[in-house]
């Protein structure tokens, strides 16, 4: 399925009023990253571009919570600075983690780690963390 059908079945599912939680993962960056194609990592990092907005948008005019984050990077970095040669794999950079929430506007993330994420999750849900997490919510407090 295509990142625009991704989206259109998200933004339905999110207008549905279904659902308390949604998770989309948009593989583009990712996929193309491994080819080592500049163009087509521009291409698709636009297409996703576009693709968030539509879906932030959807969630703001809902009054829900957008999280946006990754597990690696990879079409951040297309080139390997040593050889010169494309860089097809997985980054270990730093991935963002974004808050996009009219009720948490003032609201200061921290930084961490992955195992931050569930948390946090847990915390805007209002649920508690189970104590076999090992990572904290990234919402100061």
């Amino acid at each position: 399925m295509s990142a625009l059908e991704v989206t259109n079945k998200v933004v339905e599912a999110i207008n549905s009023n279904t659902y308390d939680l949604i998770i989309l993962n948009y593989a583009n960056g990712d996929m193309v990253g491994h080819t080592g194609k500049m163009r087509a990592a521009v291409d698709a990092v636009a297409t996703v571009d576009k693709c968030v907005g539509r879906v932030v948008d959807t969630m703001r005019g809902r009054g829900g919570i957008t999280l946006i984050t990754a597990d690696h990077g990879n079409c951040e970095c297309m080139v390997d600075e040593t050889t010169g040669e494309p860089l097809t794999a997985h980054t270990t950079n730093v991935v963002p983690f974004i808050m996009v929430s009219e009720k948490y506007r003032d609201a200061k993330l921290k930084s961490g780690k992955l195992a931050d994420i569930s948390p946090t999750v847990l915390e805007l849900a209002g649920l508690e963390v189970p104590p076999e997490m090992t990572g904290q919510s990234l919402l100061s407090k």
